[in-house]
């Protein structure tokens, strides 16, 4: 008889996702969640559908001055997303009108 060494509940659902092709899209999930904790309430209003395909962050922001500034601190905000679910998942931030 063999003895098996006990897991983790985590370590066995992170195996599972991760064998089935399922762990990268439950991080791209994840990251949309987190998007307004992440800018703030008050700034996220200006946002809408947001979204992640490929390693992309796509998000409509409704104010050009607003689109803007995201533009210029889009690194911080990618590491920012990133730390936030715990995983490099957003690579690129796109700011659609």
């Amino acid at each position: 008889m063999t003895k098996h060494t006990p897991k983790a509940l985590g370590e066995i659902i992170g195996t599972f996702l991760r064998e089935n092709g399922l762990e990268q899209a439950l991080l791209e999930k994840h990251v949309v969640e987190v998007w307004t904790d992440v800018v703030g309430a008050p700034l996220a209003r200006y946002t809408s559908n947001p979204q992640m395909r490929d390693g992309t962050f796509f998000v409509h922001v409704s104010s050009a001055p607003l689109r803007q500034e995201f533009f210029q601190g889009r690194k911080e905000l990618i590491r920012r997303l990133n730390d936030a679910v715990g995983a490099t998942v957003v690579k690129d931030i796109r700011f659609l009108a």
